[in-house]
């Protein structure tokens, strides 16, 4: 785990090691990335930012992670996207770096804006696609699959509804 990630840039890294705080942290943010189903560099990056009282630069969450620099990268897109990180000026630095964004409602609004929401509603083609291949089935099996595509579209309504009025109620900017 991220322990032994601490252990192996200590001994192969001039970057200094994760300390405890750090590894916590991060080990926090990888159980939150498993439940929502993200990958979990882009956990360890947000915790890393999360608890760093300065801003990180991609080379330095690179050294730190041991992440590759596609990894670091796409993960560093992602968050900022989502609005978990954003770009700070530091004067005399060319390198872009990063800081965390703690703003649990935005980040909250606008996973559920660009993560569920936009499922809810990309949902109704492959639905109908789907509806159409169970036509094809064996007439058990076509009635089964077609009450599981109603039911689909009934969750896929539903939730076209819930996520805006749960939006509204986070005050989220989306």
């Amino acid at each position: 785990m991220v322990a032994n990630l601490a252990r192996k840039l200590d001994a192969e890294s001039p970057a200094p090691a994760l300390d405890p705080v750090e590894i916590d942290a991060i080990n926090l943010f990888v159980q939150f990335s498993r439940a929502l189903g993200q990958p979990r560099s882009y956990a360890e990056i947000y915790g890393l930012l999360f608890v760093s009282h300065e801003p990180l630069s991609m080379d330095a969450l690179i050294e730190r992670l041991a992440l590759s620099k596609g990894s670091a990268s796409q993960g560093l897109k992602y968050l900022e996207e989502l609005g978990a990180v954003r770009t700070v000026y530091l004067p005399g630095e060319r390198r872009h770096h990063y800081e965390a964004v703690a703003e649990l409602r935005n980040l909250a609004g606008r996973f559920l804006s660009r993560q569920i929401l936009t499922h809810f509603k990309d949902s109704g083609a492959r639905l109908d696609r789907l509806a159409v291949q169970a036509q094809k089935l064996s007439s058990e099996r076509r009635k089964f699959v077609g009450a599981r595509v109603k039911l689909l579209r009934s969750w896929a309504r539903n939730g076209r509804r819930v996520v805006p009025f749960v939006l509204k109620m986070l005050g989220a900017g989306t």
